[in-house]
């Protein structure tokens, strides 16, 4: 019978941190990723050997959807394939980026928030880490996949309703199940590969890297005159 996850009786986190001890790699595919709500599986991707996909976690985001304008480019590349290598596919993969962007902005930066900022951005340079969007279709889809040392179970699913996030993880209104069954989490594995290597999936890795590195998160401290010019400016702008 598989584990139900609900978040009330049984937190999907815990049954996903527990699997996750003594991973070998993981690949995650879900609607929505929250950058700040990587802290609840930084210590456990932290423990991975990286520097290569097979040795790393994967995730695949299905729902950073770009303008409609861009949807209209995009739909333009799917009946033209060999668009998607050139200005097409750098103008979506900018609107996604951009939309990771907005995320970072929106809150109240926070001492905690700037730690997990901060090594996800390092678990992304050393290649623990690798963020893909797919951008064939809305993808609604949300598994967690986990291949580990273990000669029972070497490889472990979890379906459901679960995005990447705080709530998700953790908190009530969520439904997933486990998948143990090998011949059923290999055909998960292969739904996963299918999509991970689509033609449509753009690697956002280096981008988001950046992205934080260069955002409040940064490590390296801003010069209180660059501040100063910065609020100057705006200020003229209103002016």
């Amino acid at each position: 019978m598989p584990q139900i996850y609900d978040n009330i009786e049984s937190k999907l986190i815990e049954g996903l941190g527990n699997v996750l001890q003594g991973a070998v790699a993981c690949s995650f595919c879900i609607g929505y990723l929250n950058l700040r709500g990587w802290e609840q599986l930084a210590d456990h991707v932290e423990l991975l050997a990286g520097g290569d996909e097979g040795h790393a976690c994967r995730v695949l985001v299905g729902m950073h959807r770009p303008p409609e304008e861009d949807m209209k480019l995009l739909q333009s590349a799917h009946r033209s394939p060999l668009t998607t290598d050139g200005p097409t596919r750098a103008l979506l993969k900018r609107r996604m980026t951009e939309s990771f962007k907005e995320q970072l902005e929106f809150g109240v930066p926070s001492n905690e928030a700037e730690r997990t900022l901060q090594r996800l951005a390092r678990q992304l340079r050393e290649k623990k880490v690798f963020v893909k969007a797919f951008l064939r279709y809305p993808l609604h889809a949300k598994l967690y996949l986990v291949r580990r040392n273990d000669a029972v179970t070497p490889l472990v699913g979890f379906v459901g309703s679960s995005n990447l996030t705080l709530a998700g993880l953790s908190h009530q209104g969520e439904l997933n199940v486990d998948v143990v069954d090998q011949d059923a989490v290999q055909k998960l594995q292969r739904w996963f590969e299918e999509r991970w290597n689509d033609p449509f999936s753009v690697d956002l890795t280096e981008d988001l890297a950046r992205l934080i590195e260069n955002s409040w998160a940064r490590k390296e401290l801003v010069r209180p005159y660059l501040i100063y010019l910065k609020i100057a400016y705006h200020l003229s702008e209103d002016a």
